[in-house]
């Protein structure tokens, strides 16, 4: 966060279906309220493709769509088995850096059941690992935005993050 409390970057978190457990909508819920006092965030739930005849089919329609949100300037971070593993203060500090780059978008996604298409991954400018151990993806959605808002007030040194 900027010492004058001035934000100016957006941060959005595109994924592939819709959440059905109420249970976890109201836990994302809860924290995109909460994260929404320290910085311009959105949710974007976009339909799955479920109705293509195949995995690979089904990946290059998902991408085609999860590009379709994309802007030249912005900069998208793949969450991902595959991504680095970071630290929550480490997460903190990527929020500090890209704020401070002057970037006006910063993108990350989360895929659908079969992963992303080859063109996302090529799109990407990194990928981020939010465990070694796998979670379904509307559970990593709440993950996500809980680890997002710890990393805001870490920023901003308010006491949610006792490390």
């Amino acid at each position: 966060m900027r010492e004058d409390n001035e934000i100016i970057l957006e941060i959005q978190l595109i994924t592939i279906g819709k959440t059905q457990s109420k249970w976890l909508r109201e836990g994302i819920d809860l924290y995109m309220e909460r994260l929404r006092r320290y910085l311009p965030f959105s949710l974007i739930e976009l339909p799955d493709a479920r109705r293509a005849r195949t995995a690979a089919e089904q990946k290059r329609e998902e991408g085609r769509l999860l590009l379709s949100q994309i802007n030249a300037g912005d900069r998208l971070i793949l969450l991902d088995e595959r991504g680095k593993g970071v630290t929550s203060e480490a997460f903190a500090e990527m929020l500090q850096k890209n704020m401070a780059s002057g970037l006006k978008r910063l993108i990350f996604a989360i895929g659908g059941p079969y992963g992303f298409a080859q063109e996302v991954y090529d799109r990407s400018n990194a990928m981020l690992s939010l465990s070694q151990m796998t979670f379904t993806h509307e559970m990593a959605r709440l993950f996500f935005i809980e680890q997002l808002y710890r990393g805001a007030a870490i920023l901003r040194g308010d006491p949610y993050h006792h490390a």
